[in-house]
């Protein structure tokens, strides 16, 4: 409803440079509809496999113009192995390195984004909507069957509504700083609202094991404020929560707080949870700078948090043990 609101009042102004605030509107928008998409794909919002997977074709391809079924599959994976190196495709290393040797492994300009990613983070979410709808085609191009065709149906009737929309009602020039200023702001508040979930928590060596309960909360970070931080953050702030229960519908995320960290407590697993700001600052030092480090990582535990706990320690104490 959201979503249509925006457009509604994109009809209203025409030509006009005060378009721009309504492609900040719309950025926020589309990833409060992202939220949605992510509920259908955790089956949270009715349980049933083709029901949740129409509402998330209908938020995720047709209102924002990310191919669901793509992001699905990568989800999925990421949520089966959070931050381990080779089997969670959000530490690929392709944008953001993770560790020393995605640095080491890179050549030229790839070498220099990783020594100065902690600079280029936030800037470079600016281009995430572009990659999300560049990957989700992509992912399409390569796959076969009727779900393909599908899927880029409706991918085809958002890009083709948006740029018409966008087209008609402003001029060139205007059109143009819309799309860069809307699809701009949508990865920035996108990216921002996922990286503390996970980034600058342990990266698990592709050789290691742990078991699903520790798998999911020594990678995994809360981030802890009001009610204004939940609906910002689509209730995913209570990530920790939400790996271990990704059926859960968002809203009772909270309600499992208490209880999950009690039992983590309990076995002296340490349970992480920080402010926004110091969640970004934390993800930021540890990204200042891996390069020249060794290349093997292995995962360390560290003191149990809560809301009352002293800040995170720095990254190489509280993410790393570095083995040559």
């Amino acid at each position: 409803m959201l979503v249509a609101a925006g457009w509604a009042a994109f009809a209203v102004p025409g030509q006009s440079w005060w378009q721009m605030l309504v492609a900040g509107f719309l950025a926020m928008m589309f990833t409060q509809t992202g939220f949605t998409g992510h509920d259908a794909g955790h089956r949270q919002i009715t349980g049933s496999k083709r029901a949740d997977g129409l509402i998330g074709r209908i938020h995720g391809n047709v209102l924002i113009g990310l191919s669901y079924g793509w992001w699905v599959a990568k989800h999925n994976r990421h949520h089966a192995h959070p931050n381990q190196l080779g089997r969670d495709p959000d530490i690929g290393g392709r944008a953001i390195a993770f560790t020393p040797g995605q640095i080491q492994a890179r050549h030229r300009m790839g070498a220099w984004l990783g020594r100065y990613q902690a600079w280029l983070f936030f800037p470079m979410l600016l281009l995430e909507g572009l990659h999300l709808h560049i990957a989700g085609i992509r992912a399409l191009v390569g796959r076969s069957g009727k779900a393909r065709w599908a899927e880029a149906g409706l991918l085809a009737v958002h890009i083709g509504g948006y740029l018409t929309a966008v087209l008609v009602v402003l001029s060139p020039v205007q059109a143009v700083v819309f799309l860069v200023v809307q699809q701009g702001l949508f990865g920035v508040y996108l990216g921002s609202s996922f990286a503390p979930n996970h980034k600058g928590m342990p990266v698990v060596g592709n050789d290691e094991k742990l078991d699903f309960l520790r798998r999911q909360v020594l990678t995994s970070r809360n981030i802890c404020g009001s009610v204004l931080t939940d609906l910002a953050l689509g209730e995913l702030n209570y990530q920790i929560e939400h790996h271990l229960f990704p059926s859960m519908p968002r809203p009772s995320l909270r309600h499992a707080q208490a209880p999950v960290q009690a039992f983590c407590a309990q076995r002296g697993i340490p349970y992480s949870q920080t402010g926004l700001l110091a969640s970004y600052m934390h993800v930021l030092r540890t990204f200042t700078p891996l390069a020249g480090q060794p290349t093997r990582n292995r995962l360390l535990t560290q003191p149990a948090t809560g809301p009352d706990a002293a800040p995170e320690p720095g990254p190489r104490r509280r993410l790393l043990a570095a083995r040559a």
